[in-house]
């Protein structure tokens, strides 16, 4: 496993505009005696040859108050870049235009109890390294270092290297699941993601920290942040059923609720999601992925199970709704969309649904119909008709009428049975004919003498 790695691959991590502020704070880190960093998961996929996410940075300052990182960054950084610090978590967020950019202080955390947020102290570059989560997430390079040459030494204090090569995840210290709970659920996510597994220690330690039951003061939100993740995941190559079966097979979907449990026939319809999420079939604006993956993931648990187990993720509002409605509405779209002949008939049964039960309904479904849906997501449901409604109110259609005539020119023009407007507007003149033809008898029929009925 090499223990360097090629200058221009790491500076090629950024932009040319944040470029210009990491060499800017590396310089102004040099010239006070403080090392600036690249830590964490960026360096670790460096090293394995992956594509590289988000990047966040650390200052060593140790001595230095929590709020030297923000500091920094006004001192050497142009005023356009807007410096937000978090003094409390010794953190500071860099943002230019839509470029952001995190820069965080080397630290030591205590935690009161189980679960709860810590408390930070600035410390040297290793002890932040050793209370990190795992030994391939302990690697760091030094940005700041004027030493030159074509590639970067590597800084493993905690031989995540080794751990690298033999593909495996390995906590730090034996409270490590103690001290922050979610990382069990984060190992799951990674794991799967990186074809990594637990190290038999840390297995065994995570079944102690199960038994002693460390979720149960987590808050639902926390908790959620990290099931969400497992539905975004796929754009980084993560399967979502990998990271859910770790998770059944280690005791956390039981930590979360007693009956919680990944149910087989979830299983392609979740691998047909992952795809999607990493591989879009059509575009999609503001796709909640984890609602969708809940979706799918909860709609063959029992009731009450989906019911607990959204509470203890503390899904609220509109998104419980879906979920929980999501079992209902896949029987009758599924079963309706399989009888429907022509794109107007699933237009009809599709116009107006979430965007997230198209995505659940789309994995949900057998070839046929996912055809139907994709062909309507990606080409039918922006079609714009040439009659409007304003054109119906001309004609005095109002109300639920208009509404269905234009419902039914809109299938007309989606089958190919109308060419152009002026089609349209005939039929739409014949159906307001006919409206009219039966509302006359029917007023007849009323007004008609009872010996003449």
């Amino acid at each position: 496993m090499t223990r360097s790695v090629r200058r221009d691959q790491v500076f090629r991590l950024f932009d040319t505009e944040m470029l210009e502020l990491v060499e800017a704070l590396s310089a102004e880190s040099a010239a006070r005696g403080f090392r600036l960093c690249l830590v964490g998961g960026p360096v670790r996929d460096l090293v394995l040859g992956r594509p590289v996410g988000d990047v966040d940075l650390l200052l060593e300052a140790p001595g230095q108050s929590r709020e030297i990182a923000a500091e920094l960054a006004r001192s050497c950084l142009p005023e356009a870049v807007k410096v937000v610090g978090y003094g409390r978590f010794g953190t500071a967020r860099l943002e230019l235009g839509a470029m952001k950019l995190d820069v965080a202080l080397a630290r030591t955390e205590r935690y009161r109890s189980a679960g709860a947020l810590p408390t930070v102290e600035a410390a040297t570059l290793e002890e932040d390294l050793f209370r990190r989560d795992f030994s391939a997430n302990a690697l760091a390079m030094d940005l700041s270092s004027d030493a030159g040459g074509t590639r970067m030494p590597l800084i493993d204090p905690t031989g995540g290297l080794k751990d690298i090569a033999e593909r495996r995840l390995r906590i730090l210290h034996d409270q490590s699941f103690h001290d922050d709970p979610t990382r069990a659920l984060r190992a799951a996510r990674i794991g799967a993601r990186l074809g990594f597994g637990l190290d038999r220690g840390s297995r065994a330690r995570l079944r102690r920290a199960l038994s002693e039951d460390v979720l149960a003061p987590v808050s639902g939100d926390r908790i959620r942040r990290e099931f969400e993740k497992v539905f975004s995941d796929p754009t980084q190559g993560l399967d979502p059923v990998l990271a859910l079966r770790h998770m059944d097979r280690w005791g956390l979907l039981k930590a979360v609720d007693p009956g919680l449990t990944l149910p087989s026939d979830a299983v392609l319809p979740l691998r047909r999601f992952g795809k999607a999420v990493s591989d879009p079939p059509w575009s999609s604006k503001r796709l909640r992925s984890w609602v969708v993956g809940l979706s799918i993931w909860l709609a063959d648990v029992p009731a009450g199970v989906r019911q607990r187990s959204l509470r203890r993720l503390a899904v609220r509002g509109e998104a419980t709704e879906q979920v929980t409605g999501f079992p209902r509405f896949r029987s009758q779209k599924l079963s309706a969309l399989g009888k429907a002949r022509g794109r107007g008939a699933v237009d009809g049964l599709l116009a107006g649904i979430s965007e997230e039960n198209l995505h659940a309904l789309h994995a949900a479904a057998d070839p046929a119909v996912r055809k139907k849906v994709s062909r309507w997501a990606a080409e039918d449901r922006s079609e714009k008709i040439p009659v409007t409604g304003s054109d119906l109110l001309k004609l005095g259609l109002e109300g639920a009428a208009l509404g269905q005539v234009l419902a039914r020119l809109r299938a007309g023009f989606l089958d190919g049975e109308l060419m152009n407007r002026e089609e349209g507007l005939a039929l739409a003149h014949e159906l307001l004919r006919r409206r009219s033809s039966r509302a006359s008898r029917a007023q007849k029929a009323r007004t008609r003498p009872k010996a003449d009925r």
